[in-house]
Formats: structure tokens, C-alpha cells, sequence
């Protein structure tokens, strides 16, 4: 179950990775199609999209690899005990408000295919389209907290190996 969860995440990175080249690839040719005097409309909502897609795709596997800022230079110092429950408060915290924001991207997408919103922007693309990025990301997000807090349940530990370290500024 773990390697189906870990590939869950891998294959949401590798859609944020492309809905960065996406994006990358719109502002381009906004730039390009500005210069040959070549109107497209609705390129920015689209680079738009690219970037939040990206930007929620990505939660997961950032939380995972320990990206997300944490306060280790807090918890380091403080005595087992009293670490081992701002963990554990943090965790489900964590997870109510992933799952929150989890509940409410799929509520989000789904009042906007049902009801046929479309964006404002000048592509009238409909909007349940790029909210679809922002409702896989959320799901992932919730399900790496899900996760974590049973990694920590069982004496594991989440963040990859490594990561922590690299980050005690």
C-alpha cells in the first residue's frame, strides 16, 4: 500500500513538473506572439492555470520530502515529551485542515461543472477543467497527512531520510 501511495505522489509531481513546462511554455509564447503583433487570447488565464496546478500538484510529494517549512529549530530544543505531542497536535492539525481543504476543491469543481461556470478571462475555458489539478493536489495532500500520521503511529518516520537534516537552519 505504501509503494501505491508513494507512486500516487510521484505521479502527481510529474504532472506538476509538466504543468510547469506548460506555463513556461504559455508565457513564451505570449512573449513571442506580442512581438509578431499576434493576438491570443486568454494565454495568461492559461499560464494561470499551469501555475496552480503546479503549485497544488506538488503538495504532496513536498510535504514528503520535508519542503514544507517546519520549526525544527523549536522542536530540537525542546524535551521528548513534550516534542512528541506538538508532533502529533501538528499532524492532526495538519490532516483537518488538509482534509478541509480537500472537501471543499472537490465541492469547488463540482458547483462548477454542475452549474457550467466558465472563466472570465477571454478563453471562457470552463472552470472545472484547471480545478481538476487543485482537487488531485488537495486529495494527495490529505492523504500525505493521512499518512504520516500513521507512519508516526507506528514509529516511522515520514519525511524521506535526509531532508530534516539539510534543513536545520
Amino acid at each position: 500500500m505504501a509503494r501505491l501511495v508513494s507512486n500516487f505522489y510521484q505521479g502527481l509531481l510529474f504532472l506538476s513538473c509538466l504543468s510547469m513546462v506548460a506555463a513556461f511554455c504559455t508565457v513564451l509564447l505570449g512573449v513571442v506572439a506580442r512581438e509578431v503583433q499576434w493576438d491570443i487570447p486568454g494565454l495568461d488565464a492559461y499560464a494561470g492555470y499551469a501555475i496552480a496546478c503546479a503549485l497544488f500538484l506538488a503538495l504532496p510529494s513536498t510535504l514528503r520530502h520535508g519542503e514544507h517549512i517546519r520549526v525544527t529549530l523549536v522542536l530540537d530544543r525542546l524535551p521528548a515529551t513534550v516534542r512528541a505531542v506538538l508532533e502529533w497536535t501538528c499532524l492532526l492539525l495538519g490532516l483537518t485542515i488538509a482534509l478541509a481543504l480537500a472537501w471543499y476543491a472537490v465541492r469547488l469543481a463540482w458547483v462548477s461543472w454542475t452549474t457550467h461556470d466558465v472563466s472570465a478571462a477571454a478563453d471562457a475555458t470552463p472552470l472545472w477543467i484547471p480545478q481538476i489539478g487543485m482537487v488531485l493536489g488537495c486529495i494527495g495532500f490529505a492523504l500525505a497527512f493521512g499518512q504520516a500520521l500513521v507512519m508516526r503511529w507506528r514509529g516511522q518516520h515520514f519525511i524521506a531520510s535526509g531532508a530534516e537534516a539539510a534543513r536545520t537552519e
